[in-house]
Order: C-alpha cells, then sequence, then structure tokens
C-alpha cells in the first residue's frame, strides 16, 4: 500500500511538472507575403493619401487553444513606404515625416492579447514611429481560421503628432489622425515546411541523360 501510494505520488508531481509543456499549443506562423498587406490612409485638405508599407517581417506565435498566450512582433521598413507618387513617398522617408535615415524601423510587440468572442481579439501592444514608443489597442478580426493557416484584419487609428510627425503645410493642412488597416494571411510555419517536404518526396526523380 505504501509503495502503491508513493507510485501514485510520484506519478501526480510529474503530471504537474509536464502538463503545462503538454497542453501548450504555442505555434510559430508566417506571413503569406502575397496574401498580406499593411495599409494607410492620412487625410488632407487637397487629397487623402492612400498608401501602404511593402516590407514587413514578423515573429508570430499563436495558441488556438488560449489565445491570450500568443504574442505578436512586426517589424516594417519605413523605406519600403508607398503612395504611388515619387515626390510624396521622398518627402514622407524624410526628416519631416519618418526620418528613415535615422528611424529605418516601425515595430509593433504585443502586450496582451484578449479575446472578445470567437471572431474578433483586442491586441494591446508598444508601437515605435520614429523612436517614440506608445501604447495601442488594435482590434483584430479572424476572417477565417483553418488547419494551418489562417487570415486576420482589422483597422485603428493613431494620432502621429503622438509619434513625432508633426509637419505640416499652409497650402495643404494635413490631419492628426491616421488609419491604419491590415490584411495578414498567416501559415503553419512547421505545417508549411512538412508539407513542401511532402511534395518534394512526392516527385519523381529526374531522369538522366541514358550514354549511346
Amino acid at each position: 500500500m505504501r509503495r502503491y501510494t508513493l507510485v501514485l505520488s510520484l506519478f501526480l508531481a510529474a503530471a504537474l511538472v509536464f502538463a503545462p509543456a503538454a497542453l501548450a499549443q504555442k505555434r510559430a506562423f508566417d506571413f503569406d507575403k502575397p496574401h498580406s498587406e499593411i495599409n494607410f490612409m492620412a487625410d488632407a485638405r487637397l487629397i487623402s493619401a492612400h498608401g501602404f508599407f511593402g516590407s514587413f517581417e514578423g515573429d508570430i506565435q499563436l495558441d488556438k487553444n488560449d489565445w491570450s498566450n500568443s504574442s505578436i512582433s512586426i517589424t516594417i521598413d519605413a523605406a519600403s513606404i508607398n503612395t504611388r507618387n515619387d515626390r510624396r513617398d521622398t518627402h514622407l522617408k524624410s526628416a519631416d515625416f519618418f526620418d528613415v535615415g535615422n528611424s529605418p524601423k516601425i515595430t509593433f510587440v504585443t502586450t496582451k492579447v484578449t479575446k472578445v468572442d470567437d471572431k474578433n481579439f483586442s491586441i494591446a501592444g508598444d508601437l515605435t514611429i520614429r523612436g517614440n514608443t506608445k501604447p495601442v489597442v488594435v482590434p483584430l478580426t479572424v476572417v477565417f481560421w483553418g488547419e494551418g493557416d489562417g487570415r486576420f484584419r482589422g483597422t485603428f487609428n493613431i494620432s502621429r503628432k503622438e509619434f513625432g510627425i508633426t509637419y505640416n503645410s499652409n497650402a495643404n493642412p494635413i490631419e492628426d489622425m491616421v488609419a491604419v488597416q491590415f490584411d495578414f494571411h498567416l501559415v503553419d510555419r512547421q505545417m508549411m515546411e512538412q508539407r513542401r517536404q511532402q511534395r518534394q518526396q512526392a516527385q519523381p526523380p529526374a531522369k538522366t541523360p541514358q550514354s549511346r
């Protein structure tokens, strides 16, 4: 009886130690770049400037069983800004706006992920622009969630002046608030690698020319 009690105690202790690791479902995801976008819209007197950032990377860890355990870190190349107007883009890269020579990166790092319902989440994080870091809350909607991939989108507003972008023009005054919109298709890194290897293994071996 005493031996049985000792074995049971050891089993329960091991279960408590290893249970969190066993239950953890945090997995790395990557951007499906052709199907992922970071866009923005800034109002001015003469025109609303619509643009996007063409280059960005991310360290994305998602836990589908406990979304609050997920984390997102995104780094944007500020020089990749594109409003489809070369003269305006050159000005936006200058010290008047993003100052890409001194602040080449825009970053966002999550501090908290809160589930609102099955389709909506609230993502709190630190946004850094021009070396200025401010807390922001980003609403996120799950468009779909599949086996190994998912699509997520959201829209939020930021004050450009809070991040040190204070330039204005008398001829074309610029609004302070800027709308940011993102649409991400994310793929499970490990699953995509497994599928890639399976496709390679399924390919017939290349034929070698026969000697005459």
